[in-house]
């Protein structure tokens, strides 16, 4: 009996007399509940974890990045705000997985296996009401750099339509970086919407689904289109996409309104060989609203990002800090309850890249880089969304 199987033992609060964990009592249980929703069949984790054949092979691997919080992904530092969706395995947890490890990984008795969570073939916000895709399958070539694509779609809703959850899929996720999705609305001249406030759900490597509070909800006006931003990213071979998204109704009128804002800054130059390049943005509130999540957006020399909210009075409150930065993780952090901001308060943004040879990610130290759509180029944005009774205008959703 390994020293380790007794510190799981003694965290856990088991009975450290009898036999070491098995996946079908102890492990499966702790998969299902924190990592399936991903490692399944038709998601974007690369092996699926529901049954032991399939979680057996990759059993060191699990318990190291589960010791090191490889995973389950979560950049949020511990010491600031709380999160509905915080994505932490408790440590008890981990040292179970470590000690079934280290005790052989059996499997047990089939007969203890949990039942496996309950999903929608191919969703993740369960069976939507609508789907749309991009209407064509768009070829990515083998090669070269493609820029953002554009596609219009409407949605031929004769009445207005609250949305209660969305999520984008990619058609072809080895060549789909990220796809955003905005609400284009009846008298919406511009082909490319600028209001962030029209932004519906995006897809980006780590980011959820759009799934909403009870009593809160989306608006698409009857008559409006949803606009397809995807961004590919040619990887050698010639391919084919054709992206969708679905929507989920909801059942009855809510109560609130959310809505996406976001504190943006394009004007930065970040120096060549610069290891700690600051970047500032803001947001103040045009009216009472209350704040729901924040997600954070930079590229590869993104270093870190946090936001603090400073209200009227001069009181500051830190919301959410991301010491280490990992553009592979685009996630979406929800306050574990909304939080109230009166009119006037204003959300600051604070970012750091890291544009030296230190950064293992960064394309070229050597050139000054500035705002871009690209990987290899940056952006500074302070994504968040807030909802605000039915009754109230909406106000503007962007700062500088």
């Amino acid at each position: 009996m390994t020293a380790r199987y007794l510190a799981a033992c003694f965290l856990a609060g088991a009975a450290c007399a009898g036999a070491a964990p098995t996946f079908s009592k102890d492990v499966a249980p702790i998969l299902f509940n924190r990592c399936v929703e991903c490692h399944r069949a038709g998601e974007a984790a690369p092996m699926a974890f529901t049954s032991y054949a399939e979680v057996r092979p990759w059993a060191k691997a699990i318990k190291q990045a589960v010791l090191t919080r490889k995973m389950p992904p979560w950049l949020a530092d511990p010491h600031y705000g709380t999160f509905r969706n915080d994505r932490r395995m408790p440590e008890d947890a981990i040292q179970t997985i470590a000690a079934w490890v280290d005790a052989g990984a059996a499997e047990g008795n089939p007969k203890e296996m949990p039942a496996l969570p309950h999903f929608e073939t191919g969703w993740r916000i369960g069976k939507p009401d609508a789907v749309f895709d991009i209407g064509t399958d768009f070829d990515v070539p083998a090669e070269g750099v493609v820029a953002y694509k554009y596609f219009t779609v409407p949605t031929n809703f004769t009445e207005d339509r609250w949305v209660e959850a969305a999520e984008v899929r990619p058609g072809n996720r080895a060549a789909v970086h990220h796809v955003l999705t905005f609400i284009k609305e009846p008298n919406e001249k511009n082909e490319r919407p600028t209001d962030v406030g029209g932004i519906l759900v995006g897809f980006a490597p780590g980011e959820n689904p759009l799934e909403l509070l009870p009593g809160t909800a989306v608006l698409v006006k009857a008559g409006s289109s949803i606009v397809f931003q995807v961004h590919y990213t040619p990887n050698g071979r010639s391919a084919k996409d054709r992206s969708y998204i679905g929507l989920r109704f909801a059942k009855e009128a809510p109560k609130l309104r959310a809505l996406r804002g976001m504190a943006v800054n394009p004007m930065f130059r970040i120096p060549p060989n610069d290891s700690n390049y600051e970047v500032k943005s803001n947001f103040t509130a045009p009216q009472e609203i209350a704040l729901d999540s924040l997600t954070p957006h930079m590229h590869l020399r993104g270093k870190d990002f946090q936001y603090t909210v400073v209200y009227p009075d001069g009181r500051r409150e830190v919301l959410l800090s991301v010491p280490k930065y990992d553009f592979n993780w685009q996630l979406r952090y929800h306050l574990q309850a909304p939080l109230t901001l009166p009119k006037g308060t204003r959300i600051e943004c604070v970012a750091h890249y890291d544009n030296s040879p230190n950064n293992q990610f960064n394309p070229d130290p050597s050139k000054e880089v500035r705002w871009g759509e690209q990987t290899w180029e940056e952006m500074m944005i302070g994504f968040f969304t807030y909802t605000v009774p039915l009754e109230q205008p909406t106000g503007r959703s962007v700062g500088y």
